[in-house]
């Protein structure tokens, strides 16, 4: 128990440090445009890019890993979504907000640093792939219901499927994803000093992303308190992690190590980007900020317990 929590807790200091210096230092929320963007996209993609590129192709086109993760996502989304639907007595809009929390992990910033220190380096290709078809999934899924809810941005269902795919096809991750299995498929390898760089930065992600994680969160309110919050939360943390066990299990066999990482990334937090899609629609914003914030406490318990099944050999593989 010691090894794991020796492996989790680094990672949530990052982020309580983050919080902790967004709290009591008085520097302007201004200030972490310049780290966002160091982080998303130039560390992270350096990451997703490195790791990609030195993966055999045939383990980047496992369909049946994409389904049962992606299916895992979307049911938890469909939870989360029916049962905020029911308590917000229809108002389509807050449980979409809602749904997305129930589902969609932090996969981007807590993700592979997490994965590949706890599993190894094995674990980062199923770490890309589940991040490139989840953030496929929320990033349809939001700007489609916000329009059917009928107060989208304004703009006609065409164009905003245009800008919904030109957001995803132009994100830094998977652009980077799609250059590094490019780069598997070819088999090339970069310059020596090129390579070196992008280790250099590859380093440099988790740490960032993570701190970066926590200062934001601190910026942000936390005192809205709804029903909804332990609803999306118990759902994140605790049946995402089932489903997606349940739905390996049906479509397997997959190797010990990408189902261990499914697991892992499916009792991560809800994702930071889950406020900012509250933010952009205007709807359940100061709430979302509180579920953010209590979702990661809650965490370092919840995942804590998933290493340990994992490192000592509990985790049910269910044949």
């Amino acid at each position: 128990m010691i090894d794991v929590l020796n492996l989790a807790l680094p990672f949530f200091g990052l982020i309580f440090l983050g919080m902790a210096c967004g709290r009591f230092a008085r520097i302007p929320d201004a200030g972490l445009a310049w780290m966002d963007f160091f982080v998303i996209y130039v560390a992270l993609p350096a990451l997703f890019y490195r790791v990609l590129s030195q993966t055999p192709a045939a383990e980047l086109t496992q369909v049946s890993f994409i389904l049962a993760t992606t299916l895992a996502t979307f049911a938890a989304f469909v939870v989360t979504f029916g049962l905020a639907l029911a308590l917000e007595r229809g108002r389509l809009r807050v449980a979409t907000i809602v749904g997305l929390a129930g589902a969609y992990g932090n996969v981007g910033y807590m993700g592979p640093g997490l994965a590949v220190s706890a599993l190894g380096a094995g674990a980062a290709a199923p770490v890309a792939l589940i991040f490139c078809f989840d953030t496929l999934l929320v990033f349809s899924l939001a700007p489609f219901l916000m329009t059917l809810a009928g107060r989208g941005s304004g703009h006609s269902r065409l164009a905003t499927a245009g800008l919904v795919m030109r957001r995803i096809l132009l994100h830094p991750f998977i652009v980077a994803s799609a250059l590094g299995v490019a780069s598997a498929a070819v088999g090339f390898q970069p310059p020596v000093a090129l390579d070196r760089l992008l280790q250099f930065l590859q380093n440099a992600a988790a740490p960032c992303a993570l701190f970066a994680l926590g200062v934001t969160v601190a910026c942000r309110p936390v005192d809205a308190v709804t029903v909804e919050m332990p609803v999306a939360i118990a759902v994140k943390l605790l049946v995402h992690p089932v489903i997606v066990l349940v739905l390996l299990w049906l479509l397997g066999p997959f190797a010990e190590t990408w189902v261990h990482t499914a697991v892992l990334l499916a009792a991560l937090p809800t994702a930071l980007s889950v406020f900012v899609l509250a933010r952009q629609y205007d709807t359940f914003v100061a709430e979302t900020s509180s579920l953010v914030m209590y979702g990661i406490v809650a965490s370092v318990f919840t995942v804590t317990g998933v290493l340990w099944l994992i490192k000592s050999g509990r985790l049910p593989l269910l044949g």
